[in-house]
């Protein structure tokens, strides 16, 4: 079974649940308490013998499994944007690198690394990146 649109599929034990996306946001998939909390009643509602430690184990794989749609649907630049926010330039170029090599004909990966090599002085490196970008247009 797949999941519903705008849900992400989490398993729990044998089970399969459709979570809605939208009971999170943002690129760190910050679970809104409100949403939540209705969520995990309707789960409780339909699987009644569910405990309320599961339900919290469900919500909890159900972020990581956002968290990873959300690095996938980005290419790897959700990450990235995180982590260069939070100033940590060599972890967001070696997460576009990672990227870049899985995808290497993807040119908005390279243009975002060659932007990130740039911002971390790495000229040389920064204009390899954004040439490689412009060669794949």
């Amino acid at each position: 079974m797949s999941p519903q649109a705008n849900h992400i599929e989490v398993t729990h034990g044998t089970m399969r649940i459709s979570v809605p996306r939208d009971i999170f946001e943002g690129p760190e998939a910050i679970p809104i308490p409100e949403k939540v909390a209705a969520f995990s009643d309707l789960v409780r509602g339909r699987y009644p013998w569910i405990s309320e430690n599961s339900v919290e184990v469900l919500m909890r794989n159900a972020r990581k499994t956002m968290l990873t749609v959300l690095e996938e649907e980005s290419h790897g630049m959700c990450v990235a944007r995180l982590k260069e926010a939070k100033g940590d330039l060599d972890g967001a170029i070696a997460q576009m690198r990672r990227w870049a090599e899985k995808e290497p004909n993807n040119c908005e990966i390279w243009y975002y690394l060659g932007q990130l090599y740039f911002k971390a002085g790495r000229n040389d490196e920064g204009h390899k990146a954004m040439n490689r970008g412009r060669s794949l247009i």
